[in-house]
């Protein structure tokens, strides 16, 4: 059952629909079928993922075989700059050692503004239309049994992965990158 936790803000990278309103918790969903990976983000998507997110990521890294990437934000409400880095890294990745261009799935006018501003147009293909279901599988929030020190260093690879897609990012983050920096 959806329960709505606060009202959003703004002051994320969220669309225009969930300013003012009640946000759902965002949750990240998992799939794959062989060679094929599917990540489904829903709701407001946070750091508080970040560990969970890496660590799929990381296993997606470790298969060796990887022949497709598809990230569906359909029921995206709302997906920080952590993740966005995160996503990054995926498909700077998958680029580098499996020569593909990972596809995301995002209807949703304000976020695909906010994936273009990024620069995640250059790394992505994206598709702003629905893409076919699959079953995926919920991955778990261990923001609360992982260090401080873990999380940061999530948050700073994913906006030193921002901040290399453009000139833009690059200005955006560095107070962030390097306050991150100065407190390892």
């Amino acid at each position: 059952v959806y329960q709505p936790t606060e009202r959003c803000t703004g002051r994320c990278h969220c669309s225009d629909r969930a300013q003012g309103v009640l946000v759902q918790p965002g949750k990240i969903l998992v799939s794959h079928d062989d060679d094929v990976y599917l990540i489904k983000l829903v709701g407001d998507v946070r750091v508080t993922l970040c560990t969970s997110l890496n660590n799929y990521i990381e296993a997606i890294f470790q298969t060796g075989n990887v022949a497709e990437v598809v990230i569906d934000m359909l029921d995206a409400v709302a997906v920080d700059s952590t993740t966005l880095g995160l996503l990054a890294k995926l498909a700077i990745y998958s680029h580098d050692h499996f020569g593909i261009k990972p596809t995301v799935f995002c209807n949703d006018e304000s976020l695909y503004q906010v994936l273009a501003v990024m620069g995640l147009d250059e790394i992505f293909n994206i598709i702003q239309e629905s893409s076919s279901a699959a079953d995926y599988q919920e991955l778990p929030d261990i923001s609360s049994d992982v260090e401080v020190e873990e999380v940061r260093d999530r948050v700073l690879e994913a906006h030193r992965l921002l901040s290399v897609l453009n000139e833009r990012n690059q200005q955006e983050f560095i107070d962030l990158i390097r306050s991150l920096e100065q407190t390892r």
